[in-house]
């Protein structure tokens, strides 16, 4: 096998289907070791970066891990904080202690509404619900912009290694766009045609996540737009 080509090129597996043969790589995401050979477990796109090797579902559902960042939009107030739809498997809860500063009970609807979008960190996971928190730098409420859902399994594509396609995507369209793990998508410019070509761009990587020398064929993509 030409672990080289391996390397660079992605491919699409299939359960129980060899990805690569070597001791020296470690199995990741959707991946187990039979011996010297790292073989798929899941359906998806082989990826291999630094000797780590993972399956990508090209499907899925998002399931929420601690740490994540996620969109999410206010859908019930209650006497202790916010009920939030973030696009999970169960719903969402901002406890009023997770609000950046202190509010009184009857305040609760004049910081966050019904149908509010916002940004947050996923907090702690429970059976029934998962708690989210805004109090951190950089999170809370998304004003104006357009919205719009990804595969949250093709969310690491349109983020790029270290940012490096959304960043892309920023300097394409003049945009500001907040990428949650959850497939959620905020995209906010200077007018509406920038937004929507954001959006297109975006909907293009999705189209496209298993495609090599992706980030060229972005720029071209975008040329066309203008």
């Amino acid at each position: 096998m030409n672990i080289t080509r391996t390397m660079t090129e992605r491919k699409i597996v299939v359960p129980g289907e060899t990805i690569i043969q070597g001791e020296e790589f470690l199995p990741g995401d959707g991946t187990r070791r039979e011996k010297e050979d790292i073989v798929a477990s899941k359906y998806g796109l082989a990826d291999i970066s630094d000797k780590l090797v993972r399956v990508i579902p090209l499907s899925g559902v998002y399931s929420p891990r601690r740490g994540n960042s996620v969109i999410g939009q206010i859908i019930d107030i209650k006497f202790n904080g916010w009920l939030v739809d973030f696009n999970g498997p169960t719903t969402g809860f901002l406890p009023v202690s997770e609000y950046p500063r202190y509010i009184e009970q009857d305040e609760l609807q004049d910081a966050l509404n019904f149908g509010d979008l916002i940004l947050a960190k996923v907090n702690n996971i429970k059976a029934s619900s998962v708690d989210l928190s805004i109090r951190l730098r950089g999170f809370g409420k998304l004003d104006e912009g357009i919205i719009m859902k990804v595969n949250p399994n093709k969310v690491p594509r349109v983020i790029g290694k270290e940012g490096s396609m959304v960043s892309l995507i920023k300097e394409l369209t003049g945009c500001n766009i907040t990428v949650g793990q959850n497939g959620l998508v905020w995209i906010k410019g200077q007018s509406i045609d920038a937004e929507l070509k954001a959006r297109k761009i975006i909907e293009y990587i999705c189209e496209n996540s298993f495609i090599d020398g992706l980030t060229e064929k972005v720029k071209s993509f975008a040329e066309t737009l203008k």
